[in-house]
């Protein structure tokens, strides 16, 4: 499992933390959710924002969720997002190393990467892959919470 290691682990407490992002249409209307685990504790952080993508919504949901965390922790992070696993764990290097360019020009949703990029560095995280939709239950609450954090049209 893809880690960024900064801090030494004897003295850090342990998080699992579950993230999910959701819009419907994409773009359009989104929700974000996150479930945080520590020790018996349990919190439960979600949003929503009325135009954006689905992968902004991914990028949110892991920022929000280490945003909550307030001290240097060791993090499980699980995602069924491939672009927020593999952005941090393979491409972040890379757009640091061209200032924040991908190789094809300019990077989508920046903002958000460079929040990211910040906020990992004050944890030690383990990315984990896990495939939506699927049989693990704290994807699926958090898939659920997402899409209700969608906001609603009135009209």
């Amino acid at each position: 499992m893809p880690s960024i290691r900064k801090n030494s682990d004897a003295h850090l407490s342990h998080v699992t933390i579950y993230t999910d992002g959701a819009c419907s249409p994409n773009p359009g209307p989104g929700g974000w959710a996150a479930v945080l685990w520590f020790g018996e504790h349990k919190k439960i952080l979600t949003g929503s924002e009325t135009l954006t993508t689905n992968n902004r919504m991914e990028l949110t949901a892991a920022i929000r969720a280490l945003q909550a965390l307030e001290r240097p922790s060791l993090v499980e992070l699980y995602t069924d997002s491939e672009y927020l696993r593999r952005g941090v764990t393979e491409w972040l290097p890379r757009w640091r190393a061209r200032q924040w360019r991908r190789k094809g020009g300019s990077l989508a949703n920046l903002d958000l990467w460079q929040t990211l990029d910040s906020l990992i560095h004050q944890h030690e995280v383990t990315w984990h892959w896990v495939r939506g939709h699927s049989d693990d239950p704290n994807n699926l609450l958090v898939d659920t919470l997402a899409r209700h954090a969608i906001p609603k049209n009135k009209c």
